[in-house]
C-alpha cells in the first residue's frame, strides 16, 4: 500500500513540473501558473488519486483505460509533447527516473 502511495504522488510531482515548465516557458503568467494550466494541474492530481491502475500502471499514455475528458487529454499530451524533451535541462533527476522506468516496463 505504501509504495503505490508513493508512486502516485511521484507520479502527481513528475506532471505538476511539466506542467508549470510548459506554462513558464509559454509564458502564460507572471508567477505561479494560469488559470488553464492550474484547472489542468488540478484536473491530473485528481485522475493521479483515482487510478485505480496505479500498481501495475507505468505511464497513463500506456493505460488501456483513458480517464482524462477527451479536451483534457489533449492538453495535457500538449504538455508532455513540449516539456518532455526539456525536463532533462530543468529536472534531470526525474528525467531520468522517468526514462529509466519506460526502458524497464517496455
Amino acid at each position: 500500500m505504501r509504495s503505490i502511495q508513493k508512486k502516485r504522488e511521484a507520479e502527481k510531482r513528475i506532471v505538476s513540473q511539466m506542467i508549470a515548465l510548459y506554462c513558464r516557458k509559454h509564458r502564460h503568467a507572471a508567477e505561479g501558473l494560469c488559470e488553464a494550466c492550474m484547472e489542468l494541474s488540478d484536473y491530473t492530481q485528481e485522475r493521479a488519486d483515482s487510478c485505480p491502475f496505479m500498481e501495475t500502471k507505468t505511464f497513463c499514455s500506456n493505460c488501456e483505460v483513458h480517464c482524462y475528458k477527451p479536451e483534457m487529454r489533449e492538453r495535457i499530451i500538449e504538455v508532455m509533447r513540449f516539456s518532455g524533451p526539456r525536463m532533462i535541462f530543468y529536472h534531470p533527476i526525474l528525467a531520468i527516473r522517468h526514462l529509466l522506468t519506460s526502458r524497464k516496463k517496455s
